[in-house]
């Protein structure tokens, strides 16, 4: 009797370290399909983000360019500005210059009927 109960109880045993051992197993093929899984849904994010950086340096890239382009124009158009308040100057300058000539026309014409006319006007 006793060593059927001995027998028995090491039957019970082994089934028990089969089932554990099992388990183990099972434990072991779900963490690693668990990780598996979080690694593959991990890469998906991460090749997104990777791609959307590739998006954004291209971006920037394009955007560098035409602000580069963009620098450029203005510096263009700056200078014609500046050209332009300078040929405005230079008509301001010509419209002031050509006063002071008439004004010295008008003394000298002046001047001249004065002195034309006058020995006229002082032998009356």
């Amino acid at each position: 009797m006793l060593s059927r109960l001995l027998k028995e109880h090491q039957a019970k045993q082994n089934e028990r370290k089969e089932l554990q051992e099992r388990r183990r197993r099972e434990a072991i093929t779900a963490a690693t399909c668990l990780t598996e899984a979080l690694v593959d849904h991990l890469n998906v994010g991460v090749a997104q983000a990777y791609v959307n950086q590739r998006k954004l340096d291209h971006e920037v890239k394009t955007l560098q360019v035409q602000a580069s382009q963009f620098s450029k124009q203005t510096a263009q158009w700056i200078s014609m500005v500046e050209g332009f308040n300078q040929a405005l100057k230079e008509i301001g300058d010509v419209e002031n210059w050509a006063r002071s000539i008439e004004m010295d026309m008008r003394t000298i014409a002046t001047a001249l009927e004065y002195v034309h006319k006058g020995p006229l006007t002082s032998a009356s």
